[in-house]
């Protein structure tokens, strides 16, 4: 996120909202309670962000022909079963006019497939970058069209902003996405059925969480996403913070290097769905 704009609730609440950046901007943390604060590793710097170890390796994912579609009752999605090394990478917040292209590039030299959770203002705002990853073989889910937290909302809003979003990315790439993720991850179960019933979305949470939205450093987010990914893993990043791109070289070789197969969201329900 590179700038954060207030917005007043009917409570007369101040809340923040990310932006979907400029170039002119700087990156700042989207979760911070304090948004001018940076938060370090102990030592009290930031640590040198090192190329990925397998550079020069050529590691790709292999092209993976599983379904998309799933069926079932399940509302809401932490990970995808542990019976087999599929991974799947989650995007949060964008698209952003920088981060999110080179992104992009880096998937695609490795033939990664990821899912992004867009922000329907965002979308408005890029719609080529929507449309370029579509015709890219990645998935688009559902983030809300202004990222407000949805347990503050009543039904009317909560349904205005999976509406909105869900327009948005059909104007831009014509495909409606198949699941959806809360801002800061808070949503009421009443709220996940309601949605679930109305939309047909299924809450997707996550099991991997680098946090990199404090913004810990490159090396870090890497770090943390390598150890703590296991099989059937869903891992949360945001692709609107320069230093995680800046990461996922090193994260995606790393992955590659244990064996682990990225497929999308919707793959890794079905997958979860037969098992």
């Amino acid at each position: 996120m590179k700038r954060r704009k207030l917005l007043l609730l009917s409570s007369g609440a101040l809340i923040t909202l990310p932006s979907c950046g400029s170039k002119k901007s700087k990156d700042t943390a989207q979760k911070s309670t304090n948004p001018n604060s940076k938060v370090v590793p102990p030592g009290g710097a930031e640590r040198a962000y090192r190329p990925s170890a397998y550079a020069g390796r050529g590691l790709k994912n292999p092209s993976i022909n599983l379904p998309s579609s799933f069926w079932g009752r399940t509302v809401t999605h932490r990970s995808g079963p542990s019976s087999q090394p599929y991974v799947a990478m989650t995007f949060d917040d964008g698209p952003h006019p920088q981060n999110t292209p080179r992104l992009l590039n880096i998937l695609r030299d490795r033939n990664i497939k990821a899912t992004f959770y867009v922000i329907g203002n965002c979308v408005d705002r890029y719609p080529d970058i929507v449309r370029r990853i579509v015709a890219e073989g990645h998935e688009i889910g559902n983030h809300t069209y202004t990222h407000r937290k949805l347990t503050t909302l009543g039904s009317s809003e909560v349904r205005d902003e999976m509406s909105k979003t869900q327009a948005a990315i059909v104007r831009a790439a014509g495909v409606k996405p198949r699941t959806m993720r809360p801002p800061y991850g808070a949503l009421r179960i009443d709220q996940r059925n309601t949605i679930f019933s109305e939309f047909g979305y299924p809450t997707i949470m996550w099991s991997v969480d680098p946090k990199d939205w404090k913004r810990p450093g490159p090396s870090i987010v890497s770090s943390r996403i390598l150890s703590s990914s296991r099989n059937g893993s869903i891992i949360l990043a945001h692709d609107l913070h320069k230093p995680t791109i800046d990461a996922m070289p090193r994260t995606f070789d790393g992955l590659l290097a244990r064996g682990f197969k990225f497929i999308t969201v919707s793959q890794m329900l079905a997958l979860k769905g037969q098992a």
